[in-house]
């Protein structure tokens, strides 16, 4: 990890809600002093069981928020892309992360503390209204995850995990970011489970796989699978 150097919400290129926030407040920006960071692939961009100081903004790249679990057996919880707030989760409650994130390639992420983002959060309705909605997604998606892994099989999850790639691509056709390993630990399956379940995916003409691109070819067959799990 390395930090630019000046790097201020006026020249940031992609602000996040809190920029509009601060507008509003008054406050002068130059006494902000956001940290820019550069992670590169596989980098920890925060580790679970450390302290939570500042509000994160991922700007560019992409990253992977997992919990560690036992035997180094993780369950990777939801993929994120920008715009996106990391550990929000974590804002208001609890002093330490409860999950990891980690880098899934180059990525760059914008560190506000954590104690203005809560004066913010309390002054400005509109932050509050945003933040509450994206901490309910990231809710959401949890729930979706424990209810998918504890109910359906495994061709179920695969093929769950398969569609939600898809849908934060925005497309059939992809570059698959994750390991085969990472794509076991979205489903709680082995990697050498992982790896045959997408060959028989393949085998079956639901997906075309080629190296580490991935497409859809039957959509449907595949949202069939993914309910009945």
């Amino acid at each position: 990890m390395k930090f630019t150097k000046n790097c201020t919400c006026c020249n940031c290129v992609l602000k996040c809600d809190i920029y509009p926030a601060l507008l509003k407040s008054g406050k002068d920006l130059a006494d902000i002093n956001p940290l820019h960071a550069h992670f590169k692939k596989h980098d920890i961009i925060c580790k679970q069981g450390s302290d939570v100081t500042h509000a994160l903004f991922l700007v560019k790249g992409s990253a992977k928020l997992y919990i560690e679990g036992l035997n180094n057996k993780n369950i990777i919880l939801y993929i994120l892309k920008p715009p996106a707030y990391i550990g929000l989760l974590s804002f208001f409650e609890n002093p330490n992360y409860f999950y990891s994130v980690s880098s899934l390639d180059d990525s760059e992420v914008c560190f506000i503390d954590l104690t203005l983002v809560k004066q913010l959060y309390m002054e400005n309705h509109d932050l509050l209204l945003i933040l509450n909605k994206a901490l309910g997604k990231s809710v959401s998606t949890i729930m979706k995850k424990i209810i998918s892994l504890n109910q359906k099989q495994v061709r179920g999850r695969i093929a769950e995990n398969l569609i939600y790639l898809s849908e934060i691509n925005k497309s059939h056709n992809f570059h698959l970011g994750l390991t085969r390993k990472d794509m076991g630990e979205m489903s709680a399956i082995s990697e050498e489970n992982t790896v045959r379940l997408l060959s028989e995916f393949s085998k079956e003409k639901i997906i075309s796989i080629n190296g580490r691109e991935i497409e859809i070819l039957d959509m449907p067959l595949l949202k069939k699978i993914s309910e009945v799990g």
